[in-house]
């Protein structure tokens, strides 16, 4: 009888089974470019696409100002320690996104998601919660 582990290495039968609400590192040109700071290579990248959907990515770090967000799709985003300053968000859907320790200096959030929120993201990294309007 054949076993049906013959054949798997020891590191993938013991890795963690994926998890959905785990960050996601994305083969996606504008999410390179954003995760690197490229703006210019990140403006030409959404200037060819509709929208971009970026849900549930791992943005850890990033330096996000200057950067035009309008055809990004950010729900679920891991924003920790990120640089968020300046941005106007009030049109995105940022529920499920997690904020700890992210600057955001004069950032607009959607009108949807209280300062209460904002605040436990920041200082614990809970996840943010929409409201419904």
């Amino acid at each position: 009888m054949s076993s049906p582990m013959k054949g798997i290495s020891h590191m993938e039968r013991y890795a963690h089974p994926v998890n959905p609400s785990r960050p996601k590192f994305l083969e996606d040109e504008v999410f390179k470019c954003l995760r690197s700071g490229d703006l210019p290579g990140f403006t030409a990248a959404v200037a060819k696409q509709q929208s971009v959907d970026l849900s549930n990515s791992d943005l850890r770090g990033a330096d996000l100002r200057g950067f035009d967000l309008s055809k990004v799709i950010l729900r679920g985003c891991y924003f920790r320690d990120a640089d968020l300053r300046g941005l106007d968000l009030r049109e995105h859907d940022l529920d499920g996104c997690s904020l700890y320790h992210t600057k955001i200096s004069g950032t607009w959030f959607p009108y949807n998601i209280d300062a209460s929120d904002i605040l436990l993201s920041l200082e614990h990294g809970t996840r943010l919660r929409s409201r419904q309007q």
